[in-house]
């Protein structure tokens, strides 16, 4: 339990760094930015416990978090680009 917590509070401040690494025009808000960067890192932190990275009941790393929350943040951004 406290590794989803930890993650979830890493996840915040990652979203925060992530938008402003991203490059481009990015129209989300800073709700939608937090919530990309909470699930960047529960996904980092989960694919990672995954692919054997990290021990059960262990969270992703902070760069790693960042790294996660680009990525779904650039998912989000191809989508919203669609629509």
């Amino acid at each position: 339990m406290w590794a989803l917590i930890v993650a979830i509070v890493i996840g915040f401040v990652a979203g925060l760094i992530a938008r402003a690494i991203y490059p481009g025009d990015d129209k989300a808000g800073f709700i939608v930015t937090t919530l990309l960067g909470i699930a960047g890192s529960l996904t980092a932190t989960y694919g990672g416990r995954f692919l054997g990275f990290y021990a059960e009941g262990s969270s992703a790393g902070f760069i790693a978090s960042v790294v996660g929350a680009i990525v779904i943040l650039f998912v989000y951004n191809l989508i919203a680009q669609r629509s």
